[in-house]
């Protein structure tokens, strides 16, 4: 007997990146604040308090979500604000704000879009401790809506990575934990649907998805009526628990917000988003890889972000494009992966990257002096007073006086390069008898004392030469 086809679809919910709340001027770094102190009467639902004109900005981030979805706009409609009514702790007003379609229809993936909303986020509700936070409470999200074309876990994880790719390169997601949620329904060919909420990691996605599908195959085996309703995935445990009955849109009791004037999307609205949205990144790259004669892998890891691929494409009408991609991709991507930063938070412009990298390929410094003075630029600010307001901002040193004041220019001194050559010979008896035998990589070793003996000033290659050249000259004496 053939196996029933597994059914699942997802609801997404992104956390926009806005400095503001969506009806509120609340601050949305809602993590770094002690509970319940990132509030105002407007976002826990006090008595006649209205909201404030949807936040702009979340409405534009929407917007181009839906365009990079290939979603069709509600264009030159009324898009009313509805309150969606269910009673939970998270949710101080009783009901959560959440609009009708911005967009339908849409794709990424193969897997198809059913809808785009626009919606505020609730409090959080720590089930195990039984206490709530509504920091958070009011913080935009968008809402994506796939259609049931899941056919199985590993295609929701890899949807869900590439879901993310897009938001964090045109970056419209918040960074912040738990700023992708994710509930999913899953159902077996004929049998009832069941969500799984609020799962906070693709990892559990996957985890979950997993375990329902075993769990409900298993209950169709052994003759249990499976029924519509609501489950927790139990990361620590790997398994879902039953929370309540799933409601149906009529227990939500949808009605128009009488306090929110519809949302509108013009024509010229929707004519810059399609400008900001033309190159999706997957297509940057390909473009990159054919123009530019890019390896393919460098230009993926280009395309990452897009002030990073931005930066490459304007520095490479001065540099060698494979060779600047080798070191983008390499020592630059290293330092901000390591630091857990973005090309766009690092501080970093053009200019820095421009001037640093023309020093090198000028000979001015080695690749070791190159990576110091990036250090350097990554890790300390410059205090500069600002002449508009008096106060001081921080500002990246450039990477031409960082230099100067390393003395990290590359050295002409060729008796200075002799003599740490030739001090690195003597110290080091076994390291020159093991070349000798013919173990070609312990000159390696020589070399890296000579680098930091001359702090990197010296070029490796020509260090490697001048040992060569000592032992050589001292074998004929």
């Amino acid at each position: 007997m053939k196996e029933k086809q597994v059914i699942i679809g997802l609801e997404i919910h992104v956390q926009l990146n806005t400095d503001a709340k969506l009806f509120c001027e609340c601050s949305t770094n809602y993590s770094a604040m002690e509970p319940n102190m990132n509030i105002c009467p407007i976002c826990v639902g006090q008595p006649g308090s209205k909201p404030m004109s949807p936040n702009s900005k979340a409405f534009s981030s929407v917007l181009k979500i839906a365009k990079m979805l290939n979603a069709k706009p509600e264009i030159e409609k009324e898009i009313f604000v509805q309150r969606k009514h269910y009673f939970y702790p998270d949710l101080p007003s009783g009901y959560q704000r959440t609009s009708k379609p911005i967009a339908k229809d849409g794709k990424l993936n193969e897997i198809g879009i059913w809808e785009v909303h626009m919606e505020e986020d609730p409090g959080r509700y720590e089930l195990k401790k039984g206490y709530v936070d509504y920091n958070r409470s009011g913080v935009p999200l968008v809402e994506i809506v796939t259609a049931p074309d899941i056919k199985n876990p590993a295609q929701a994880k890899e949807f869900l990575a590439k879901l993310e790719y897009y938001l964090r390169y045109y970056n419209l997601v918040k960074d912040e934990v738990g700023s992708i949620r994710i509930d999913a329904n899953i159902s077996i060919e004929g049998g009832a649907r069941v969500e799984v909420k609020n799962i906070n990691s693709f990892s559990n996605v996957h985890d979950a998805l997993v375990f329902e599908i075993k769990r409900q195959r298993t209950q169709i085996e052994q003759g249990v009526k499976l029924i519509q309703e609501t489950r927790h995935f139990d990361e620590g445990s790997g398994i879902t628990v039953r929370l309540r009955k799933k409601e149906t849109a009529d227990d939500y009791r949808y009605v128009p917000d009488p306090d929110v004037m519809p949302l509108y999307i013009s024509k010229e609205d929707w004519k810059k988003v399609e400008g900001s949205i033309e190159e999706l990144p997957d297509k940057r790259a390909e473009r990159i890889t054919n123009e530019y004669k890019v390896d393919p892998v460098d230009a993926e890891v280009l395309v990452l972000e897009k002030e990073f691929a931005d930066a490459f494409e304007e520095l490479v009408k001065k540099f060698d494009a494979q060779k600047l991609a080798n070191w983008m991709r390499g020592p630059l991507r290293k330092q901000l992966n390591y630091r857990n930063l973005f090309f766009r938070t690092s501080g970093l412009d053009t200019q820095h990257i421009e001037e640093l990298y023309e020093m090198f390929s000028d000979g001015k410094i080695t690749d070791n002096a190159m990576e110091q003075i990036l250090i350097k630029m990554l890790d300390m600010d410059v205090l500069v007073k600002s002449r508009e307001n008096n106060k001081y901002i921080r500002l990246k040193e450039m990477p031409r006086e960082i230099a100067k004041e390393l003395q990290l220019f590359k050295s002409q001194d060729n008796e200075l390069l002799n003599r740490a050559c030739l001090e690195s010979i003597k110290e080091n008896p076994k390291a020159v008898d093991d070349y000798q035998q013919g173990k070609e990589k312990s000159i390696f070793f020589l070399v890296g004392l000579v680098m930091k003996k001359t702090k990197g000033t010296a070029d490796a290659k020509e260090i490697e030469k001048t040992i060569k050249e000592l032992i050589e000259a001292a074998n004929k004496h």
